[in-house]
């Protein structure tokens, strides 16, 4: 088990991904934050991190990110700006103190020589860049990337200087049915080859993912970073159904936190489509 350290680290880099896009629910901006690197023993793609700016006071909360990659001296994250919290971090400029804890949470399975399917939408590519950096065997790894941005909004170019990538639009309603049909598509391909597959983005890409998995049985772990907050799972707001298949019996049909039992799960081993019961006040 690696265990997490809390450490203040320094702003290296902060570089504007992309130009800024609009859309109808307003503008979306990407940014490259990259902090100098922690003393960790090691870490896991797929894992994440609480960060907190220093300086800002009126943030109490720390937030978790997703590790995008990790260099002998640098930690990066990619973010996309979304809200107040997360134009906070697009403001940090080289020189700025922040707060990471870390690294935290369950990583992805790596199999050198197996065939393994990585599968994005928009922001979820982000920690697919360390593991695609890690892998002893890139070989043996294809990407199938959705984005409803432009291309030039996400780290695609390393990535496909390293694998395989496939690019799609998604933006419009029949680009998302087409990406749904590709997607499909390879997932039976690398069940025929025996392969896993890895995926990343939105809940609602996750739970296509996730039936899809089920449905062919293809070894298919889910990366359920958007429904985290706390990290520490105090807050009770990132709860997710287990199945039958859970490693725990006396678990299994029940509520997981996402932040400290994942963020990263099997599919088969997780119930997407269950209710979460209603928390008693």
């Amino acid at each position: 088990m690696i265990t997490p350290i809390r450490a203040e680290l320094t702003v290296t880099d902060n570089v504007p991904f992309g130009q800024p896009v609009s859309t109808p629910e307003g503008e979306r901006r990407f940014y490259a934050l990259t902090l100098e690197r922690p003393e960790w023993r090691s870490w896991q793609p797929g894992q994440f991190i609480m960060l907190r700016p220093l300086s800002c006071e009126e943030s109490v909360w720390a937030r978790p990110m997703s590790i995008c990659r990790v260099t002998s001296q640098s930690l990066v994250l990619f973010i996309r700006v979304i809200g107040p919290g997360t134009d906070r971090f697009s403001r940090l400029k080289s020189g700025d103190k922040v707060i990471a804890w870390g690294p935290l949470g369950t990583g992805f399975e790596m199999r050198p020589g197996t065939p393994t399917l990585l599968l994005a939408r928009g922001v979820g590519i982000a920690p697919f860049a360390g593991y695609a950096d890690m892998h002893p065997d890139t070989s043996s790894l294809a990407m199938l990337f959705g984005h409803a941005l432009p291309s030039s909004s996400y780290p695609i170019d390393a990535m496909a200087a390293r694998m395989e990538v496939e690019s799609l639009h998604d933006r419009t309603p029949e680009e998302l049915e087409e990406f749904h049909r590709v997607m499909r598509l390879r997932m039976e391909e690398y069940k025929e080859r025996d392969g896993i597959c890895l995926a990343c983005g939105p809940m609602p890409f996750l739970k296509k993912v996730w039936k899809v998995a089920n449905e062919l049985d293809l070894p298919t772990q889910l990366l359920l970073e958007e429904r985290m907050a706390c990290g520490t799972g105090a807050c009770l707001g990132c709860s997710t159904i287990t199945s039958k298949h859970w490693p725990d019996p006396v678990k299994a049909g029940l509520p997981v936190q996402t932040c400290t039992s994942g963020p990263v799960f099997w599919a088969r081993e997780l119930d997407l489509e269950a209710s979460i019961p209603a928390r008693r006040s």
